[in-house]
């Protein structure tokens, strides 16, 4: 079984992608953002664009959404506040998070449109459909031997079942080395942008585009996003992608995972693109942090 795609294609996606314009943003996302209850959250904003993250997205009052592994609910108070009374947000943690994840657990306490699944890292489902699927620094941990590792096929296939037909997935990550594919997900909390695509169109996903909003060229991509030289200015991406109109559930993907098809950690870490690689060893691995920022 191989979890990533050819070598070849790897090299093509690695190349720069244009990023698309910031959208207007509506006055619901305006209103959303500029809510007084979220004051303490409001220091973050410009630095984190959440106004023009959460606009790219799409969402619109009365629309259903997943966010995966929330953290402290800095995303999902935003969301909340525009889906309103009428929609829903899927606040789903995996099991592995759940002891980072307490601010999650109590999000409907002030929220009551929130619900929170807790469930095992692959098998996430939601009870009804959604039309965004969200996920915010978190991607890279699915492979990683805390979370499984959950091979991000299961992850991306389990996203895509979830969706409406026509539904967005947005995905936000911190970007490691060109070339380096998964080499980096647990010492440095970086994952390889173009295999992160390279997987999600795997499960039957299209590309839609990129928000640059978040982009460093500062960033070398070579320190742990924990590190103060660079924590809170990665060089971060913002990949939009959409469920085709006519698809109802996920392709039969060869490169999904199987019931007992469980690679060790040690060999999917010396995988890029399907071709051995030299680890680099910066650091022992982190314990894990929901959002890192």
């Amino acid at each position: 079984m191989k979890w990533i795609l050819p070598l070849a294609i790897g090299m093509v996606l690695s190349a720069p992608v244009a990023a698309q314009d910031a959208p207007a943003l509506p006055d619901y996302v305006t209103a959303a953002v500029a809510d007084p209850a979220r004051a303490d959250d409001a220091k973050d904003d410009s630095r984190r664009h959440i106004a023009e993250i959460v606009a790219f997205s799409g969402v619109k009052p009365g629309d259903s959404v997943l966010e995966l592994v929330p953290g402290s609910g800095y995303w999902s108070r935003v969301f909340s506040k525009i889906i309103g009374p009428e929609g829903t947000l899927y606040a789903a943690v995996p099991e592995p998070m759940q002891k980072y994840s307490e601010e999650t657990m109590t999000l409907p306490d002030s929220h009551p449109n929130i619900r929170v699944l807790v469930q095992p890292a692959a098998a996430l489902a939601v009870p009804t459909p959604v039309d965004v699927a969200f996920t915010a620094q978190n991607y890279h941990d699915y492979p990683d031997k805390f979370m499984g590792p959950t091979d991000p096929a299961i992850l991306n296939r389990a996203v895509f079942a979830a969706l409406k037909p026509g539904g967005t997935y947005l995905v936000i990550d911190h970007v490691a080395e060109a070339g380096s594919g998964l080499r980096d997900t647990e010492t440095l909390h970086r994952i390889d942008p173009a295999l992160v695509r390279q997987q999600v169109e795997a499960a039957g996903f299209e590309y839609v585009g990129e928000s640059a909003v978040l982009r460093s060229p500062a960033d070398d991509h070579t320190l742990k996003v924990f590190d103060d030289a660079i924590r809170g200015r990665t060089d971060q991406f913002v990949y939009k992608f959409r469920k085709p109109a006519a698809a109802q559930a996920a392709p039969d993907d060869a490169h999904a995972h199987h019931a007992g098809d469980t690679p060790d950690v040690k060999d999917m870490k010396n995988m890029e693109h399907g071709a051995p690689v030299t680890p680099a060893a910066p650091d022992a691995p982190t314990v894990p942090t929901p959002q890192e920022d």
